[in-house]
């Protein structure tokens, strides 16, 4: 599927690529709402109501991916009650296996992720994933998300790579888009990022099921 051999750089996400999306989703769909519901003295079903549009409307932007800004908003320690279901971080299948046999090439390997560091320290601590990489790189670090097309000139400045020999693995499809427009070559999506739910369909970009089919070659 990739030939190795014109990639130096690769670019990693992190959440629903590497590690199973089931503990964001359970987390803003299923714990925030019920934490939320407690604290008004309301029904989940009304708390997600409330909610719902609430995050709707900040999807793609910095502050979506901000835990101080959802802990100031919703008045709610969202850093500490990620910690509470910490046993829900999980890495995804064969992801482990794949960055052990990375490792051995001389390619360079950054993770690139929207977490925030708060966030993106508790998962590694949980992992252990974090020498895996030759950098570790949060859009907040670079203050624009990775939906926009300028973090990816941001990031360049921060770590060299080539647009041509660069690989990104991503789940979202909107950062493969800005990441294309930008002019990375090599872009592949992840079909099945949250184990718990069934695999997606997409047709935009070249998809895998689980990092089995990228040791091939490597």
């Amino acid at each position: 599927m990739i030939d190795w051999k014109k990639i130096d750089t690769v670019l990693l996400d992190m959440d629903g690529t590497l590690l199973d999306l089931n503990f964001d989703n359970h987390f803003w769909k299923e714990f925030v709402p019920l934490k939320f519901a407690e604290k008004h003295g309301i029904s989940i079903a009304l708390a997600k109501q409330h909610l719902k549009p609430r995050f709707k409307i900040m999807e793609g932007k910095l502050e979506w991916y901000c835990l101080d800004y959802w802990s100031d908003v919703l008045q709610l320690n969202i850093a500490g009650m990620k910690a509470e279901v910490a046993e829900l971080i999980a890495v995804l299948p064969h992801v482990t296996e794949f960055l052990e046999k990375i490792r051995q090439s001389p390619k360079k390997v950054v993770l690139v992720t929207n977490a925030h560091r708060d966030s993106l320290a508790l998962k590694m601590e949980k992992t252990r994933l974090q020498p895996f990489f030759d950098d570790i790189i949060s859009s907040h670090d670079l203050g624009i998300p990775k939906e926009h097309t300028d973090f990816w000139l941001f990031l360049q400045h921060r770590q060299a790579f080539e647009k041509s020999t660069t690989l990104l693995i991503d789940d979202s499809l909107a950062v493969l888009n800005s990441a294309r427009q930008f002019g990375i070559e090599h872009l592949l999506s992840i079909s099945r990022p949250d184990t718990k739910l069934p695999i997606k369909e997409i047709t935009a970009y070249r998809a895998i099921e689980d990092f089995r089919e990228l040791m091939a070659g490597l």
